[in-house]
């Protein structure tokens, strides 16, 4: 299921669509989105891998930006998934095919620090911070 798809209010779907994607020059997407809109995305890397789906979008209630998109990869209807935070600036929206794209592979993703549904980590830690930002090459 993509943005699209859970579009209740049908501000992402443009009638006057082209090869390209929606019109821009209306509606607020893609730039300015709805978080509940995006949360179930996929996620594919740009050998156009499936890496998993967005879980959950993390704000910093400090600042108001977006910090994290909690991504699931692995695992078999949930069971087995590892969590991983995504810092927000390493995704980008593919507004083509409906999806974000990561530039990981499989293989280096399959190895970030991630964590178990069960036991988060304390995403407002700058030092947990630093560790996410330095493995995948983001500022934060």
């Amino acid at each position: 299921m993509n943005y699209e798809d859970r579009d209740t209010y049908g501000i992402y779907k443009q009638s006057n669509s082209g090869p390209n994607g929606p019109d821009t020059s209306t509606g607020p997407g893609p730039d300015i989105m709805g978080a509940d809109t995006l949360v179930g995305n996929d996620v594919i890397n740009r050998d156009g891998d499936n890496l998993g789906d967005i879980k959950e979008i993390m704000l910093d209630m400090r600042t108001g930006k977006v910090d994290y998109a909690v991504l699931a990869f692995g695992g078999f209807l949930s069971m087995g998934e590892k969590l991983f935070a995504v810092p927000w600036n390493a995704l980008s929206l593919d507004t083509k095919n409906k999806c974000f794209t990561l530039d990981v592979s499989k293989d280096r993703l399959s190895k970030a620090p991630g964590f178990d549904k069960n036991k988060w980590p304390n995403m407002a830690d700058q030092a947990w911070a630093n560790e996410i930002h330095s493995y995948y090459g983001t500022k934060s």
